[in-house]
């Protein structure tokens, strides 16, 4: 064999393995940033659902007065807000926030039975707060969503999966609305 020879194939061994190298941590650098991409996802979810937590008081403040029969769905608010301050998992804060949303419903919902209450401004201002915190937090669980899914299908595909289970990555779980979120809420007059 030419010494020529020899150099040319050990100059396409070494592209070879520059290449395969450059894959692996162009794959590697995807995945640890699409798995950050969900950190600071929820992290911005958890930012939204601490101001409601702190709109909450008021809230509860505002409407004790109007609502003496409702002192059940107040505690259930006022308990809520207690586990979500206390929750360190994903799924410990969205169960609270999945009560919290269902007592938020039944408050608004049943403040159409107080006019008074329905017209006092400080009702009326912590009630679109809290809507417009409620969008918000819509728009992202969206993204949050969103990032898990490209997360998810990225670790599933191929050559990523291979990549993947190396560093030992799972499926994230994606936020979900709690069954009583889809049922419509009661309104009794």
């Amino acid at each position: 064999m030419a010494i020529g020879t020899g150099i040319f194939i050990g100059a396409i061994v070494v592209l070879v393995v520059i290449g395969v190298l450059a894959f692996f941590i162009g794959v590697y650098n995807t995945l640890v940033r699409l798995k950050n991409d969900i950190k600071k996802s929820f992290a911005n979810i958890d930012v939204l659902l601490k101001q409601r937590s702190d709109e909450l008081p008021k809230l509860i403040a505002s409407v004790k007065g109007y609502m003496k029969h409702e002192k059940s769905t107040l505690a259930e608010l006022t308990k809520a807000r207690t586990d979500f301050l206390k929750a360190k998992t994903l799924a410990q804060k969205a169960r609270a926030d999945d009560i919290i949303s269902g007592a938020l419903k039944t408050i608004f919902a049943v403040a159409e039975n107080y006019p008074n209450l329905k017209a006092n401004e400080n009702f009326i201002q912590l009630q679109g707060r809290i809507s417009g915190i409620e969008n918000e937090l819509a728009d992202r669980r969206e993204f949050y969503n969103d990032s898990v899914n490209t997360y998810n299908i990225r670790i599933q595909s191929i050559p990523d999966v291979f990549i993947a289970r190396m560093l030992r990555y799972t499926s994230e779980q994606l936020f979900k609305a709690a069954e009583s979120d889809k049922k419509d809420v009661k309104v009794e007059f």
